[in-house]
């Protein structure tokens, strides 16, 4: 068996695409997947399977979610070692950043062609800051005391496709708990 994370886009974020984390689970289990779990409510699901096939996996959960659900969900599969990978992956070490820095991690289905990389990078700014790295995009922004949020638009824009995007530390606490022993040890988590 092969343990995988399954990222899903737009749930539980408001407009009306409220989910149960059970009927999240129930869908998963419904596919055959054994050990499916949930962590925290906003589409992130770890679950085994015995093949390691990252795309078919995506597109078998993608319309699952659809029959389920009633509208689409678009899903990014990682593997457990993978995320360990990502999880601690170090973004921007020429950076000094202090706690008003909050990191990010976007998920892509591919990984973008050089264009869309430097695309992406050209939309650093004094208080957001890019780094292309395989299908993940780290992003590095700087929490305002006053004023909106920084808008994804901008990146969907400039993308052109789907993502999503989680809390670095998310993803650690996930990498942390879900990875196996051999490989948390390798990376010190």
């Amino acid at each position: 068996m092969f343990r995988f994370i399954a990222f899903l886009q737009a749930i539980n974020v408001g407009g009306g695409r409220t989910v149960k984390m059970q009927s999240l689970r129930q869908v998963f289990e419904s596919l055959g997947f054994s050990s499916v779990t949930t962590f925290i409510a906003s589409g992130n699901v770890v679950f085994e399977t015995t093949t390691k096939k990252t795309k078919a996996l995506e597109r078998k959960i993608e319309r699952a979610l659809k029959a389920a659900l009633g509208y689409e969900v678009r899903t990014f599969v990682r593997g457990e070692d993978e995320l360990v990978k990502i999880a601690n992956y170090r973004p921007f070490p020429q950076l000094k950043f202090d706690a008003a820095w909050q990191s990010n991690i976007i998920f892509l289905a591919d990984n973008l062609t050089e264009k869309l990389k430097q695309n992406v990078e050209a939309l650093r700014t004094k208080t957001h800051v890019f780094e292309v790295h395989g299908r993940e995009i780290y992003w590095l922004r700087r929490r305002k005391q006053n004023g909106p949020p920084f808008s994804t638009v901008p990146l969907e824009k400039t993308l052109g496709r789907a993502f999503t995007v989680r809390g670095a530390n998310t993803i650690k606490e996930i990498a942390s708990k879900y990875c196996p022993s051999k490989t948390c040890q390798q990376f010190g988590l």
